[in-house]
């Protein structure tokens, strides 16, 4: 294992799994920088926290050298498809995640990209449920491209970090019970986040990480 710290840029911050992603990287030693891309600021401070803000991410110059330096992007933004258009959902999800990995790519060329995908994700492309068909496009994108590392995360529940503010109101009630009754399709946040800097640090057979490779890298 490579025990030089890395240096991660860091998307999501305000999401859930993001901010949970971020607190385990900031407690971790094998971390030495976080640069947190955001529309809004994570309202955390830390000395190995810098933030970046930006109001479009499919505006982001491909020579922008804000984002120059870093030996890896965790890559942990997304929406819920609920209630949208294949359209704007692909927007989101598949055009603002292929722009910023080529704009990280540009910059830092050997650098390992990691992506919360999802569980069920669909690598044909053409299965019936749209968020996966749109999911499984950004995977296969992402593999093509010429990354040291591109790692797609499927993780299944994802129990938050202690002390985490974005978690939606109604998911609290079940936060105990998931692990309880389904470990095989658990994870801790802080299993996702040591999984993706062991990525960085020493890499993985596959591309995609289903929830069992989690939990084997994070040990």
């Amino acid at each position: 294992m490579n025990s030089k710290p890395i240096k991660i840029i860091l998307t999501g911050a305000t999401g859930m799994v993001g901010e949970g992603v971020l607190m385990e990287c900031l407690e971790n030693p094998s971390v030495s920088e976080v640069l947190s891309v955001s529309r809004k600021p994570s309202g955390k401070t830390h000395a190995k926290l810098k933030e970046y803000l930006v109001p479009d991410f499919l505006a982001v110059d491909l020579n922008d050298e804000n984002l120059k330096g870093y030996d890896a992007c965790f890559f942990c933004a997304g929406i819920s498809s609920i209630g949208m258009s294949e359209e704007d959902y692909t927007k989101i999800t598949y055009d603002t995640t292929v722009h910023f990995a080529k704009a990280v790519l540009h910059q830092n060329p050997g650098m390992v990209f990691t992506y919360v995908s999802g569980s069920h994700t669909d690598s044909t492309e053409s299965g019936k449920t749209m968020w996966a068909r749109v999911k499984g496009k950004t995977e296969n994108t992402l593999k093509k491209m010429d990354f040291k590392g591109a790692y797609n995360f499927r993780p299944g529940f994802m129990k938050p970090v202690d002390g985490q503010v974005n978690v939606k109101w109604f998911f609290k009630p079940f936060i105990w019970l998931f692990p309880v009754l389904l470990p095989s399709k658990s994870l801790t946040l802080h299993e996702v986040g040591r999984a993706m800097i062991h990525a960085v640090q020493q890499g993985y057979p596959t591309s995609v990480l289903e929830i069992r490779d989690i939990k084997r890298l994070a040990q």
